[in-house]
């Protein structure tokens, strides 16, 4: 009786696992599908409207708005400290934590906001665009916002409700277009744009606390600030890093090149960063929580990253190339004649965007392991390595010589040190490449295909068309073996 009692129980056990396994994936499925149409449908509209801001915004007020953006950008990074994380890392109840990170949050946020109003004025003649400051202290409101925001927005990731985050984000973006579109045609040139913005983080911010129903009062547990800080600090440090590398570029080409030429960069760069946003933010808005939650068991915890990277891959990999191999066409036929000196750097901000792809994914891993040192190390070796080459690319060859500056840090230098640190749970760069192999090889051919139609048609616009129609048939022949892996992935998400 004893032994068939300890097989019940053992049993009962087991199917317990396995339900609450079930339950994990719908959740991550359903909060990937949201995410993915949520993305999409944002990415989409912007695309659509910085193509008509393009045309009533010259590309020197695009500079102005640039300067302020790095500030924002850089502050943003660290405006609640990275204890926001920890709320979405954490599998136990939240409630005695979450007051002190409200309250962190809050403070951050405020003094931050302080501190940018205070120094736009350095910064912005720093930058040689001195007109730029008003609109960097505008812009400052966004950190308020931020803090008040962290933990709604946490708790959003926590729980998988990437419905709620759609809905949130579609007011910001009708509100905030709304904004821009009518400032922009009064004339208000960057500053537009920064109301822009502000009215996004507001309306977003109304959204998050109406659907949200955690509520919490700031309150204040010292020991849990303790924990907190030292979990969220390595993390904010790396986020700080982070948008210092993703930002530093445009420092350099402002105070190297001049505004004209960083309009040109960002808009560049703005369209480089499309692939990024529309098919890793959706994942990444899951992969956190989704890790923190396999984290115990290694094989499934290794096999989990090793899915998500090269599925990842599948449908960034075509993105990437048909921006990079029609650049030039795309720029002049979408945004017009003006904005032509884009394409110079687009191409390999593009490369740059594929490889942020997989890299922003080790991030969620390594943070959901508990690893935010060894993040911090990583980033402080990428922007130490980062502003010397932008320097001298700038001076070599202007914005293309920042990009290739980019490209050349994140592939040779960046992309080893997260296969290092990856070691120990038992990823390998290997195993790692053979799932990357097919996408690899689609996008190459995609690539001869895109050049073949550029030299046989004169037409830009027919170059896009047909080069962009016969490239992702091309690319669909070499990677059709993959289907299989693909379906088995959507009906293991059907069935749970």
């Amino acid at each position: 009786m004893g032994g068939h009692a300890k097989v019940e129980v053992a049993g009962r056990v087991v199917s317990t696992v396995e339900q609450d396994t079930g339950q994990l994936e719908g959740r991550v499925s359903s909060a990937i599908r949201w995410s993915a149409v949520n993305s999409l449908l944002q990415r989409l509209a912007a695309v659509g409207i910085s193509i008509l801001l393009a045309r009533l915004i010259a590309p020197e007020q695009f500079g102005v708005f640039a300067v302020a953006l790095v500030v924002l950008n850089i502050v943003l990074s660290v405006s609640e400290l990275g204890v926001s994380a920890a709320l979405v890392r954490h599998n136990g109840p939240v409630e005695e934590m979450a007051p002190t990170v409200t309250t962190l949050s809050l403070a951050s946020g405020g003094l931050l906001a302080l501190i940018c109003v205070v120094g736009a004025p350095w910064f912005s003649n720093a930058m040689d665009a001195p007109e730029a400051t008003g609109v960097i202290q505008l812009m400052s409101v966004a950190l308020v916002i931020a803090g008040a925001t962290a933990v709604p927005g946490a708790m959003m990731q926590r729980n998988f409700r990437q419905d709620h985050k759609f809905y949130a984000d579609t007011a910001a973006f009708v509100c905030g277009t709304a904004v821009a579109v009518v400032l922009a045609i009064m004339g208000f040139g960057a500053w537009s744009l920064a109301w822009q913005r502000i009215a996004q983080n507001l309306s977003a911010a109304v959204i998050m606390f109406w659907l949200t129903k955690d509520r919490f009062r700031p309150g204040w547990n010292s020991g849990q600030a303790k924990e907190l800080l030292a979990f969220g600090l390595p993390l904010a440090g790396s986020s700080l890093l982070i948008f210092g590398v993703m930002n530093v570029d445009y420092i350099v080409v402002g105070a190297v090149l001049g505004t004209v030429p960083l309009g040109f960069y960002l808009l560049a760069f703005n369209l480089a960063s499309w692939p990024v946003a529309a098919f890793s933010a959706p994942v990444r808005s899951v992969s956190l929580a989704a890790f923190s939650k396999v984290r115990e068991d290694p094989e499934l915890f290794q096999k989990a990253f090793g899915r998500a990277l090269g599925l990842l891959a599948l449908v960034t990999v075509p993105a990437c190339v048909l921006l990079a191999a029609l650049a030039e066409p795309l720029i002049r036929v979408v945004y017009g004649e003006r904005w032509a000196p884009a394409a110079a750097a687009l191409a390999l901000l593009v490369l740059l965007g594929a490889v942020r792809v997989a890299l922003e994914l080790g991030y969620d891993f390594l943070a959901s392991a508990g690893r935010s040192k060894a993040i911090l190390v990583i980033h402080l070796v990428w922007l130490g390595a980062l502003v010397p080459l932008l320097a001298l690319g700038a001076h070599l060859d202007g914005i293309r010589g920042v990009a290739a500056a980019h490209v050349v840090v994140a592939v040779l230098i960046i992309t080893p040190a997260y296969l290092i640190t990856f070691r120990p749970y038992g990823i390998r760069a290997g195993a790692l490449g053979v799932r990357l192999l097919r996408p690899f090889l689609g996008g190459v051919v995609m690539v001869a295909v895109v050049l073949a139609v550029r030299n046989v048609i004169d037409s830009e616009l027919l170059q896009i068309l047909v080069g962009g129609a016969a490239a992702c048939l091309a690319y669909a022949a070499v990677v059709f073996p993959m289907r299989h892996e693909v379906i088995a992935v959507l009906k293991k998400r059907a069935g749970a």
